[in-house]
C-alpha cells in the first residue's frame, strides 16, 4: 500500500474522516486480540495505545538522510471516537500518529513514531513528520479547550525533544501549510502563539 501512497493522490482525508460512521461497522467484525495479549506501551508515556490498521501506514521506512523535522497539527472534523474508528478501518488509507481528545486532553497513539503515518497528503511530508490530530471542527472554537492545548503542547514538546526538532512555527506547522493540500486545519481559530508558547514551556 505504501506504493499507492507515494505515487497516487489519495481520497481527501477530510472526506474519509467524515465517513467514520461507515468505518466502524466492518471493523467490529475483525477477530478479537489474543486472550492475555498485552498491548505495547505507547512511545508517549502519558498516552494510550489505540493502533491504526497496518493497512493505513507504512512500517518503519525512515532513513538517516531524511530525519524527522516537522510536527503537523490537524483537526479531525469528527469526534475523537470516530477518528480512531477511521484509522482502524483497513480500507480508509489514512492515519495519524496521535489523536488528542477535546474534553480532557487524553492522548491516543495510533502509529509508532518510527513508522510513517499517512496524514499529510504528501509523501515527502509524511516521511519527515509526526502528525497530531485534535478532536473538533475548524469552525467550532469551543473544541479547542485549555486542557487540549496544554496536553497537546506537552506531547509536541516531548516529540520535538526526542527527535531534535526545533520548537518553533517553522517546524510545528498546520496541515494547511503542506504544499498542494486542500485542507485548512487547524483553521483560523487555532491560537498558534499560545500553542508555541506552551510547547516551549512544557
Amino acid at each position: 500500500m505504501e506504493r499507492t501512497e507515494r505515487t497516487r493522490s489519495s481520497p481527501s482525508r477530510r472526506r474519509l474522516l467524515k465517513n467514520a460512521a461507515l468505518a466502524a461497522g466492518p471493523y467490529a467484525l475483525l477477530p478479537a486480540p489474543r486472550v492475555g495479549a498485552q498491548p505495547p506501551a505507547p512511545d508517549y508515556p502519558l498516552g494510550t495505545w489505540e493502533p491504526a490498521s497496518p493497512a493505513n501506514y507504512t512500517a518503519g521506512e525512515r532513513t538517516e538522510d531524511r530525519p524527522l523535522d516537522l510536527v503537523v497539527i490537524h483537526v479531525t472534523q469528527t469526534s475523537y471516537s470516530n477518528a480512531l474508528a477511521v484509522f482502524q478501518h483497513p480500507r480508509k488509507k489514512v492515519s495519524a500518529h496521535y489523536v488528542v481528545r477535546s474534553g480532557d486532553g487524553h492522548v491516543a497513539q495510533c502509529v509508532r513514531e518510527h513508522d510513517i503515518a499517512w496524514h499529510a497528503g504528501d509523501w515527502d511530508h509524511n516521511l519527515r513528520s509526526i502528525g497530531i490530530e485534535h478532536e473538533g471542527w475548524v469552525d467550532r472554537p469551543g473544541y479547542f479547550t485549555d486542557v487540549m492545548y496544554e496536553r497537546s503542547a506537552q506531547l509536541a514538546s516531548t516529540i520535538c525533544t526526542r527527535h531534535g526538532i526545533p520548537k518553533d512555527r517553522a517546524h510545528i506547522i498546520g496541515h494547511y501549510e503542506v504544499p498542494g493540500t486542500d485542507h485548512t486545519d487547524p483553521g483560523p481559530n487555532w491560537d498558534w502563539s499560545r500553542y508555541i508558547r506552551l510547547v516551549n514551556a512544557a
